[in-house]
């Protein structure tokens, strides 16, 4: 599967990303939409990948303070190197931001594919929106 992904502002690729977690997130996982739209998404990095036609297939985004959050990834794209390059440009974008530590909030049945990239868990679960998380962490600098 070919995509490309890229770091953009909310303003220029917000209905493209905001199509990935309505698909992700509150259609398929049930989070309730006032959940999800929590007036952040103006104040961070985004990051878009697209398949080869140029749809939306994943999406993720960074806070000023080393949050990394929102990472989704379409169904039929899953399994394929599509989160992991999100993940992998958020956090070069954290880094070359002087961010020294990335954080997230992990559902726990993606800690493995976290955990495969670097993060360490912290703390105990949680259940948020519903569903399972712990809080993950990455030492950038």
């Amino acid at each position: 599967m070919t995509f490309t992904v890229r770091i953009s502002a909310w303003n220029e690729i917000g209905a493209a990303a905001r199509s990935v977690r309505e698909a992700v997130f509150i259609v398929e996982q049930k989070v309730p939409a006032d959940m999800e739209w929590d007036n952040k998404d103006s104040d961070c990095v985004q990051a878009l990948a697209t398949d080869e036609a140029g749809n939306a297939i994943g999406t993720g985004r960074l806070l000023a303070d080393g949050r990394i959050g929102r990472l989704a990834v379409v169904t039929g794209s899953r399994g394929k190197g599509v989160g992991r390059a999100i993940l992998k440009l958020l956090i070069a974008e954290a880094r070359s931001r002087g961010i020294a530590e990335a954080v997230l909030s992990a559902q726990t049945g993606a800690r493995e594919f976290y955990e495969r990239n670097g993060f360490t868990a912290v703390g105990g679960e949680y259940l948020e929106a519903g569903i399972p998380h712990v809080t993950m962490k990455l030492r950038l600098a």
